[in-house]
């Protein structure tokens, strides 16, 4: 949007180059610009972006995860109170969280191409076929017939209903092969529901409830590669901390403790 409303003038191909993208993305970009209310001409060829209508938004150009969410938000709580632009920034947190468009990614290559057309069906209720997705449980590579509704942290997951099987269920996106979107649009959208995922990025229909016990360091490591872990930590002394969670299995919980020196695991309970 920048570059688009800059002083300096860009063509399609300069555009493509400078953010490191195919020309058909940039392209993506422009529709999306114009579907909210930007205007977009051509002057001597070179596009530029001129104004936009007196609307809101401006929010749907934009889409944070829940992880994402929590850490701006929680940048914007160690702002002083005094300062003007607290709560400003706040309510545009809000209103950009409460959307459901994605623009930018933070994927590449087949992943990037496959997002993007997650994006397009979402956006027109469409369902898509998941064309060779290849299943890590049961080791087949096959066609699914799916409505998608939502993605995970960093897009490595999709949110779809199974319309085989009637399930709401997680594909990863390195996993499809490519994405087809059909004209039929949805059927099932009332039994789209978004399933439990854990601190840990796993989900799974099995939940433990567990306790882990953390040192400064451990504790730290915690919270920067899983942030949504800070809302279940506890200080318990000095230098201790205790993370009490509920989590869809014990890969992750096993896999940070045997990776990060000053964490173990002081509980652990399947619950019903």
């Amino acid at each position: 949007m920048q570059l688009l409303s800059g002083s300096r003038r860009y063509t399609i191909e300069e555009l493509a180059e400078r953010l490191d993208m195919s020309a058909r993305t940039i392209y993506r970009y422009i529709d999306t610009f114009k579907s909210v209310g930007y205007v977009v001409r051509k002057e001597g060829g070179v596009p530029r972006l001129v104004k936009m209508d007196e609307r809101d938004d401006i929010a749907q150009l934009v889409h944070f995860t829940d992880e994402e969410a929590y850490v701006v938000n929680r940048l914007i709580d160690a702002l002083d109170n005094g300062n003007v632009l607290k709560q400003s920034l706040r309510r545009k947190l809000r209103a950009v969280c409460d959307c459901s468009s994605v623009v930018d990614c933070v994927v590449h290559g087949k992943d990037a191409v496959n997002v993007h057309a997650l994006i397009e069906a979402m956006d027109g209720k469409c369902q898509v076929k998941l064309v060779g997705y290849a299943s890590s449980h049961s080791g087949v590579v096959r066609d699914r017939w799916v409505e998608p509704f939502d993605f995970t942290t960093d897009y490595n997951q999709v949110w779809c209903y199974d319309l085989e099987d009637g399930r709401n269920k997680l594909f990863k996106t390195m996993r499809i092969g490519r994405v087809e979107v059909l004209q039929e649009g949805w059927m099932a959208e009332e039994k789209h529901v978004k399933g439990f995922v854990d601190v840990f990025r796993f989900s799974g229909p099995e939940r433990y409830r567990v306790k882990m016990e953390l040192d400064v360091r451990a504790r730290n490591v915690m919270v920067e590669c899983f942030p949504l872990a800070e809302r279940d930590i506890v200080q318990v002394g000095d230098d201790k901390w205790l993370l009490d969670t509920v989590v869809c299995g014990m890969g992750g919980v096993q896999g940070f403790v045997l990776t990060t020196e000053g964490a173990k695991i002081v509980g652990s309970e399947k619950m019903e």
